[in-house]
């Protein structure tokens, strides 16, 4: 897995183009202030262990997000950082699963519309701590 995690004062997302035909249509604006971002890239090697995966994607969002003092976790999937992939399907059963453990923490939490090319907008602070790559 690779994990870009931003700290934005403000986030804001629309959909534009639906890229997976196997997922809901969505048309869908939505802005959420004083959040981390997660761009979350799933890999084919993390299809083996979905729950140890999911272990670390949480440990690592949990810890960025005290980091910047916010309770507000943004999924997002953004398949662009490695050319390994995992399937869709896949993709988001990791994605529900961390949302459900970080709401069940005391996070609010939510999921930009998964197989959607989306504009995005992201007010980030210029601070070390904003923004942290993980791989793992």
């Amino acid at each position: 897995m690779k994990l870009l995690m931003i700290y934005s004062n403000s986030f804001s997302y629309k959909t534009t183009t639906k890229t997976l035909e196997n997922f809901p249509d969505i048309n869908e604006e939505k802005e959420i202030k004083d959040s981390l971002a997660g761009f979350i890239h799933v890999e084919e090697k993390d299809e083996e262990n979905k729950a140890k995966t999911v272990t670390k994607l949480i440990k690592n969002l949990k810890w960025a997000a005290n980091k910047n003092g916010t309770k507000k976790i943004i999924l997002h999937s953004f398949a662009h950082l490695s050319e390994s992939k995992a399937a869709p399907e896949i993709t988001k059963e990791i994605f529900d699963n961390a949302e459900e453990r970080l709401l069940n923490s005391g996070f609010e939490v939510w999921q930009t519309p998964f197989g959607y090319f989306l504009d995005l907008k992201v007010d980030a602070p210029g601070y070390s701590q904003a923004r942290i790559f993980k791989s793992f």
